[in-house]
């Protein structure tokens, strides 16, 4: 039976439900107010982006990547490359020297698709973890760099040869192939943009505003090497060098590229005994070089001295003991 309700009754089911939404309202807006407070809370003490952080930029991927735990080793701080000896060979009677910025001539990509998969593979690798977040011209020109050296004689011909330089001696020309750079994971949309810049280069492209550089660092650091280079821009997060002389201009970028690229990783490292190890090592003796061993006849036991006698049984057998039908099987076929 349907209950009836009487006018009044509607009156006061409406005005609690009047009430009931009011309330709902005042909470959810409420819970908003605190919402906001803590957030505006944790605004205030989070410290202000400055720098290149504020643009998204910082100096080197490398800084980003690295670990807490990291073990320091004889490489060059993040976002800078290494110096090493100039080669030990005279400067050519008729060399010119071009004080003048000259852009480098394109890279000519030879050798098998091996060759040329892992050349994009390292020099993917070096663009990412030097300049992940820096612009393009930032990108642009740590590619040139190191597509520099693979053409001047002091450095390896190859691209994974260049990158991965020192990774055997724990000396790397780019610190992050020996300071655990590595071990995170990279972000596949930075990865993909390095690969980018990485496969143009390869193909030919030039960043003609870096010149014929071969060493970089960033603004936070002043290397050693540092005033005994030109500068040739600044770029991205990096201040770009070339050498001084002759082995700064281009007519001594000669090294030909022929392929023979490595495996695209650090080297093996090569594992030398210390001092102290050494000394706590036993004397092992040396061989002396000589002629073999021979065991003395009376150390034969008795029952093998006679091993090659024949047996009686077949000594005194007065006929052949091979069977009929095979006596003539060596014999030809008439």
């Amino acid at each position: 039976m349907l209950r009836r309700f009487t006018r009044l009754q509607l009156r006061g089911i409406a005005a609690a439900l009047l009430v009931s939404l009011v309330g709902a309202g005042m909470s959810a807006q409420a819970g908003l107010a605190s919402l906001e407070a803590s957030e505006q809370k944790a605004r205030a003490v989070a410290p202000a982006a400055a720098g290149y952080e504020a643009d998204d930029h910082f100096p080197g991927a490398a800084y980003y990547h690295l670990a807490a735990d990291e073990t320091a080793f004889a490489a060059p701080g993040a976002g800078t490359t290494g110096t090493v000896e100039l080669p030990d060979a005279p400067v050519p009677e008729n060399a010119v020297l071009d004080p003048s910025l000259r852009p480098a001539p394109p890279f000519i990509m030879r050798g098998s698709a091996q060759d040329k998969a892992r050349a994009l593979e390292c020099l993917t690798t070096a663009i990412y973890y030097e300049a992940a977040s820096e612009p393009d011209d930032g990108q642009r020109a740590v590619a040139q760099v190191i597509l520099n050296r693979a053409r001047h004689p002091t450095f390896p011909s190859t691209v994974c040869g260049v990158v991965y330089q020192g990774s055997d001696k724990t000396v790397c020309q780019f610190s992050f192939a020996c300071d655990g750079s590595m071990a995170r994971v990279p972000s596949r949309a930075y990865w993909q943009r390095a690969a980018r810049v990485a496969a143009a280069a390869l193909n030919g492209a030039v960043f003609a505003p870096v010149g014929m550089a071969t060493h970089y660092h960033t603004y936070a650091v002043t290397p050693s090497w540092n005033k005994s280079l030109v500068m040739t821009g600044v770029f991205g997060a990096h201040f770009f060098h070339r050498w001084k002389g002759y082995w700064g201009t281009g007519a001594a970028f000669r090294q030909a590229y022929h392929g023979g690229e490595p495996y695209p990783g650090p080297l093996p490292r090569a594992v030398t005994a210390t001092p102290a190890l050494a000394a706590a090592m036993p004397e092992m003796p040396m061989p002396v070089p000589g002629k073999p061993p021979r065991t003395q006849p009376a150390e034969v036991q008795r029952a093998y001295v006679q091993s090659g006698d024949v047996l009686p049984q077949y000594a005194a057998a007065p006929e052949s003991q091979v069977l009929d039908r095979w006596k003539d099987s060596g014999k030809p076929l008439r």
